[in-house]
Order: structure tokens, then sequence, then C-alpha cells
């Protein structure tokens, strides 16, 4: 498949058919599965099994883990067919080489940003991970991630050439135009931006997104 012009996309918590299919239509390059319990975008092994079946050869399949254990992790990925592993959790940047040693594939680390400091902090991960998703920092007690948060992008200034990274948190259609053209991030993940409610996803919405990080 030719590379599209603009950033990579990834849109996150895909759970059904319609949505699967709608991001292949869109031609993002990424799709995310979410094996965390606590989230509505929950995946079970099964229904991931199906998914991956269809998204084979069609768009790249990235699962995404909250300090998740190696037998769950590796359930996921035979499940799956997993092609990336997202760490969204505390895993530290010994686990993250660790887990790319012993599953082979591409890992991504979600760093929280609130301040320049976290996004200095996320340099001890460069050499350990393949990619550093800067993301929106969520409250205590609340999901780690797909809240809809944003975070300041010009945090992010001081950060060029450091490693590959991508760009997460309250990403949606209205905004993710802006938030490329400031940042000049070479990826883009969004997961609440593109649902009608928690968990749901929305097929024009997918379709949006997508046009709106290319244009």
């Amino acid at each position: 498949m030719r590379p599209m012009p603009g950033p990579a996309i990834k849109i996150c918590g895909v759970t059904t058919p319609e949505a699967l299919d709608a991001v292949i239509a869109a031609r993002a390059e990424h799709v995310g599965f979410v094996f965390y319990p606590k989230s509505p975008r929950n995946l079970a092994p099964g229904a991931a099994a199906a998914l991956a079946a269809r998204a084979e050869g069609r768009v790249s399949r990235v699962g995404l883990f909250v300090d998740a254990d190696d037998a769950a992790i590796g359930e996921a990925v035979s499940a799956a067919r997993l092609d990336g592993l997202q760490l969204h959790g505390g895993e530290s940047p010994e686990r993250a080489a660790q887990l790319r040693a012993r599953f082979g594939l591409p890992v991504w680390k979600a760093v929280s940003v609130a301040s320049a400091g976290d996004v200095d902090r996320a340099a001890a991960y460069v050499g350990a991970v393949d990619l550093v998703l800067f993301d929106a920092k969520t409250p205590k007690g609340t999901l780690p991630g797909g809240m809809g948060l944003a975070f300041d992008w010009s945090l992010l200034a001081g950060w060029k050439n450091r490693a590959a990274w991508g760009l997460a948190g309250g990403l949606n259609p209205g905004n993710v135009a802006e938030a490329v053209r400031m940042t000049g991030a070479p990826l883009v993940d969004t997961s609440s931006g593109v649902e009608s409610a928690p968990g749901v996803k929305d097929t024009g919405l997918i379709a949006d997104f997508c046009r709106a990080a290319r244009g």
C-alpha cells in the first residue's frame, strides 16, 4: 500500500467490525486493541481474534496494555496476532526492553504529560522502546488514557529528534490539524475523539479525523 501523506494515524480502542472497517477505509496505518479490563474498550481474546483476522494484511494491529504480566500479553499477542505493543501504565524502560526482547515486537510507551519535566523524563525510554507516545496526564484514580484530555503541545518543542514519537490526548477531528501544524507530530493517536459515547466508535468521525490529520 502506498504511504499516505501527512502523519501516520492510529485509531485506538476499536471493538467492532464496523469500526475496524471504517479505520481501514480511512487508510489509517494502525488500529489499537485495548487489553485492560477497566476500560470500556476492553477486548476479550475471542473478540480480538475475530477482529485481527478481519484486519490481516490491511492495517497494523497494536495491543494496549497497562502494567500487564507476560502471560496476559502473550495471550493477547497470540489471539490478536499483534504487530506491536503499546504500554500505558507505569512500565519502566527496563520492563519495556524486556517485553520487546521477549515478544520480538515493536514497543510503544505512552508517557503522561502535564509539564516540561514529564517530557524530559521520557528520555529514559530512548533506546528501550521503538516509539514514545506523548499523552495527557489524567486525574489520579481514573483511566490512564481515553479520557479526551489534551495537554499543552508547546511542551514538546524540546523533544524534537530525540527518538521516534507520536501525539495522543484529546485529539479529535476539530483539533488534529492544528496539533500536527504546531508539533509536526509524525504520528497521531485518538480514541475518545472519534466516539459518540465511551467505547462507541463513530464511523463518520473516524473518516473525518483521518481526513483532517492529513489535510
